[in-house]
């Protein structure tokens, strides 16, 4: 099984797991998902990951979180498509939803949220929206 779009992929197991009100879900294994994972993690939208090897293949068993049995992720949401590359700049990168979401963000210093790249000064590739 060949994925043109492991993120968009990831994303999509993790919004429907989310909608069907499953305690976990399988998202296959990959650097920036690792990245993308352990942010979520600190921003406190999903509870835990861990790696697991099945069939020799590597995926995370990701907990997912809920708050007053409702999903902690409202909306999550591929920016930057294979056929489209969404670039910014760090000054022009925009607060999600007024601060209250966030913005993941593959910069030349790895994959970061939109408020340490404002930090660090680094522009990049947007990733994805949550909230």
């Amino acid at each position: 099984m060949a994925l043109s779009d492991s993120i968009g992929d990831f994303l999509t197991r993790i919004r429907n797991a989310q909608l069907a009100m499953h305690r976990t879900t399988k998202v296959l294994f990959s650097k920036v998902n690792s990245s993308m994972l352990e942010i979520l993690k600190e921003e406190g939208y999903i509870a835990d990951y861990q790696k697991e090897i099945i069939d020799n293949i590597s995926y995370f068993i990701v907990k997912l979180k809920y708050f007053e049995k409702a999903p902690v992720i409202k909306y999550i949401v591929r920016v930057s498509k294979p056929g489209c590359r969404r670039y910014s700049r760090c000054k022009d990168i925009a607060k999600a939803y007024n601060g209250l979401g966030i913005y993941i963000i593959s910069t030349s210093q790895g994959v970061m949220t939109d408020s340490n790249a404002r930090k660090l000064k680094v522009g990049g590739e947007i990733l994805c929206r949550i909230f």
